[in-house]
């Protein structure tokens, strides 16, 4: 399998930030709102360079998705910040009325998403998100990988037309993919080709994947490690021409079981072509406060958990 290397662990809202202050520079018509967490958001250096396109609404996250669909009528592309526990389930009546409904050019931006947001607990760690933003129609939705699939990622939406829903951590994780990357929505990325399981990852539990995929290679057991940064639209095509190969498949996700990636893999196999699969999951719990290794470990979202889904899915065949 082709081996990837860690160049140097950052965290992913940070590649947020640095692609924002590229924005800053390229597109007139960004413009950043935050809701009172401007350095978690990594927001310095857009707000440093562009102080007249950037609102501060402080902790009013509803009024600041109104704001910024409004913000697009006039041919703004806004870009709304805060943790994403409140980009999604405090506001999403506004999210469905005000942005998604009415098809406006809106950025969720949100950070501290998942476990890994730790020691802060489970009223802020939202492992719904994935599910809440999908089902809404017209709502591309994006988890990223590391730094450089962040930053590449930011810059990326603000050349799509449509709502955006891109989610991203706090943690300092393996940064991995190439730097000034091309990131195209809705297209999975194929990390290492194997002949006998499918791994398909999103987000922190990509590297996880990589990691597994060597301890299973070291087994004797080849498996193909697919990226799934776009979550919808979903790269069918990838999905199942890899299972043309090998008959089972993995999916890896730091989200609750019910909504997430996983679910939606599953109703492209029974549309098209029903195979063995294992979920790693957060399984329908709510989360706790930890450090984020502490976490990952008890829920078991980690590369010893992907390892063993490998080995009991390939069993089913």
């Amino acid at each position: 399998m082709k081996k990837y290397e860690n160049t140097g662990s950052k965290d992913t809202r940070s590649g947020f930030g640095a692609g924002m202050t590229e924005l800053g520079q390229k597109n007139e018509k960004v413009v950043a709102l935050c809701a009172d967490l401007i350095g978690s958001l990594k927001l310095d250096e857009f707000i440093k360079n562009h102080p007249e396109r950037f609102f501060q609404i402080g902790i009013a996250e509803a009024n600041m998705i109104g704001i910024a669909a409004g913000l697009t009528i006039g041919g703004k592309i806004p870009f709304t910040g805060t943790f994403a526990n409140f980009s999604t389930g405090r506001v999403y009546d506004q999210i469905r009325q005000s942005v998604a409904y009415s098809d406006k050019n809106v950025k969720i931006c949100a950070s501290h998403a998942g476990l890994t947001l730790g020691e802060d607990g489970a009223t802020h760690q939202i492992l719904e998100d994935i599910g809440l933003m999908k089902m809404l129609p017209g709502m591309t939705v994006i988890n990223t990988c590391d730094y450089n699939q962040t930053k590449a990622a930011t810059l990326a939406i603000a050349d799509h037309h449509g709502p955006v829903y891109l989610r991203f951590g706090r943690p300092v994780v393996p940064n991995f993919t190439p730097e000034n990357g091309r990131f195209e929505i809705g297209k999975a990325v194929l990390l290492s080709e194997g002949s006998d399981v499918t791994i398909v990852a999103t987000g922190h539990l990509v590297w996880e994947a990589l990691i597994a995929a060597e301890a299973l290679e070291a087994k004797g057991i080849s498996a193909e490690v697919i990226n799934i940064h776009t979550i919808k639209p979903l790269d069918e095509e990838a999905i199942l021409k890899s299972l043309a190969k090998t008959k089972c498949i993995v999916t890896a996700e730091e989200h609750n079981i019910i909504g997430g990636l996983g679910e939606s893999i599953a109703r492209v196999l029974a549309l098209n072509n029903p195979m063995p699969q294992e979920f790693v999951a957060v399984q329908d719990s709510f989360g706790e406060s930890g450090t984020p290794e502490q976490l990952m470990e008890k829920y078991k979202l980690n590369h010893q958990a992907i390892e063993a889904a490998a080995e009991r899915v390939m069993k089913r065949k």
